[in-house]
């Protein structure tokens, strides 16, 4: 059996599991005990595939149930485990088909000489300013030269800050809502402005480079 039949018995199961035990795997979740910890991580994973539930909702979720060190804990290794899952998937299994997604995406194929030339502090920036779409960003480094090792450190210590400001929202949650609804909205505003200079600056090169043409 070839590695391209593995990845995609692999991703139909990712899949099935994903959309037909949800409900389940959530109340399992609110059950506590080394099940939950268990079920919390996988569908972290499968998160990182398809997003059953959005990503704050379920970290946010996980920490409310968890506290905020083991709930970071939790969500972080099941990011990172989805992460390598899918970055080795489309190294050995869907080459083909994350070609063909790079290259429908101009602005995506742009980022894959970055990740190659300064692997570790892009992959690292993108982890933990998150501008490029999470897929883009493991389609690009799977086809590209970025060694696993490399992949795994930078995009570990990117997720952190992350995975620890949701975590931190859901476990304050019950003590007040507005509490946690501001620190996330905060550090989407911080994305935000962010995204907007990156954007801006990018703009202003372009119109700079038509000129002197």
């Amino acid at each position: 059996m070839n590695k391209k039949v593995i990845s995609i018995l692999l991703f139909v199961l990712i899949v099935v599991l994903g959309y037909t035990q949800k409900d389940i795997w959530v109340e399992w979740m609110k059950q506590g005990g080394m099940l939950a910890v268990i079920v919390s991580i996988s569908l972290v994973a499968i998160d990182v595939f398809f997003p059953i539930i959005p990503f704050p909702i379920l970290a946010g979720m996980i920490g409310g149930f968890f506290g905020v060190w083991q709930g970071t804990s939790i969500t972080l290794t099941g990011a990172m485990l989805g992460t390598m899952i899918l970055f080795f998937l489309v190294r050995y299994g869907f080459r083909d088909w994350a070609e063909s997604y790079v290259n429908k995406h101009p602005k995506v194929n742009e980022y894959k000489q970055s990740f190659e030339k300064n692997s570790f502090v892009a992959i690292f920036l993108s982890r933990a300013i998150p501008v490029v779409p999470s897929l883009a960003v493991n389609a690009v480094c799977g086809l590209s030269n970025v060694r696993w090792s490399t992949f795994f450190l930078a995009s570990l210590l990117g997720k952190i800050p992350n995975n620890l400001l949701v975590n931190f929202a859901g476990a304050n949650f019950e003590k007040s809502k507005w509490f946690s609804f501001g620190i996330y909205g905060a550090y989407m505003l911080i994305i935000f402005i962010i995204t907007y200079i990156m954007t801006y600056r990018k703009l202003s090169r372009a119109q700079v480079q038509g000129a002197d043409e």
